[in-house]
């Protein structure tokens, strides 16, 4: 188990392909749907080839990606959080979800903290921006606690999306 920090509440580590069952379950709320998008994950094979074809191979090919947010406690799997690479964004892109069952209990906020200080402090990155549709308020008063500011809306695959960028 590859940990990348841990928090009072919390874990993150790598994604592995054993973490499809959470992946189903992640990528089909329907806060994620409405949020990020439908990845047409619906099997545990589909949930394993997307972890090996993102997470993982993202881990092999920046030095990072998107990892698990497990509870200390238990081991429980509750949401994701990390960095990606896109080739439509000129720098790294910040980002999170979780399962609505975690979510208002300030999960998210400790998790995402030390993943941007890991982001800078480790990584050596500079500046980082985030995405998010203009009314998903929860990620946005999220982002904007962190520190990030909006710098501009674009058009992304048909869809206005929100940018926010930290320096």
């Amino acid at each position: 188990m590859a940990v990348i920090l841990e928090t009072e509440r919390l874990i993150l580590r790598h994604f592995e392909v054993r973490d499809a069952p959470f992946i189903l379950a992640l990528v089909n709320d329907p806060a994620w749907l409405k949020y990020i998008g439908d990845r047409h994950v619906h099997s545990i094979e589909q949930a394993e080839a997307y972890i090996l074809n993102g997470a993982i191979k993202s881990y092999k090919d920046h030095g990072f990606g998107f990892y698990i947010v497990l509870l200390k406690e238990s081991n429980i799997p509750i949401g994701t959080c990390g960095l990606a690479k896109r080739p439509f964004l000129d720098t790294t892109d910040f980002g999170f979800a979780f399962l609505p069952e975690y979510t208002g209990k300030g999960l998210a906020f400790e998790m995402a903290s030390a993943n941007l200080a890991y982001a800078i402090e480790v990584l050596d990155m500079t500046a980082l921006i985030a995405i998010t549709l203009p009314d998903n308020e929860r990620s946005i008063r999220l982002l904007e606690k962190l520190g990030f500011k909006f710098e501009k809306t674009f058009m992304e695959e048909e869809e206005e999306v929100s940018l926010y960028r930290f320096t």
